[in-house]
């Protein structure tokens, strides 16, 4: 039985070792194809790192993520459980077609700025007592500000 794991290890073992010794492949050329017109990812990061509005856009769009359980805020797309927000900068609250508002936000005279987005979304039952908007509040004043800039930010896209 030694005999005959010997004659089959043996064989085998030398074979193996025998792969080790190849030379490291060559490196692979790369393709990086973009869009016309689009910058290069290293330069549109370093572009962001250097442009304090593109940042903060960033930080909005990350910080959005959250209130996408309720809004969109792509062109045309529908509401959800609240309304869809693209271009509502500039726009009268409760105007959203086809979305139910309380009658509270209908009545409020609202015209969103950053300035009214600022004080609804840092409270907004206090802001309009009897809205339906009932989470999403955003307590730091930075995270609300980066979320403003990147709702702005959509619709001038």
């Amino acid at each position: 039985m030694l005999k005959l794991i010997r004659a089959v290890a043996l064989p085998s073992l030398f074979a193996l070792t025998a792969c080790g010794t190849d030379p490291a492949p060559e490196p692979v050329e790369q393709i990086i194809v973009r869009e016309p017109g689009a910058a290069p990812a290293a330069t549109a990061a370093a572009s962001v790192a250097n442009d304090p509005a593109a940042t903060l856009i960033a930080e909005g769009k990350a910080a959005f993520a959250n209130c996408a359980a309720c809004h969109t805020v792509e062109k045309g797309a529908a509401s959800g459980a609240g309304p869809n927000l693209f271009g509502i900068v500039g726009t009268k609250a409760g105007q959203v077609a086809g979305f139910s508002y309380s009658d509270a936000l209908k009545a409020s005279g609202i015209t969103w700025t950053a300035s009214e987005l600022n004080g609804y979304i840092a409270n907004p039952a206090t802001k309009v007592p009897g809205t339906t908007m009932i989470a999403g509040a955003i307590a730091e004043p930075a995270k609300r500000q980066a979320v403003i800039a990147y709702i702005e930010s959509v619709a001038a896209n």
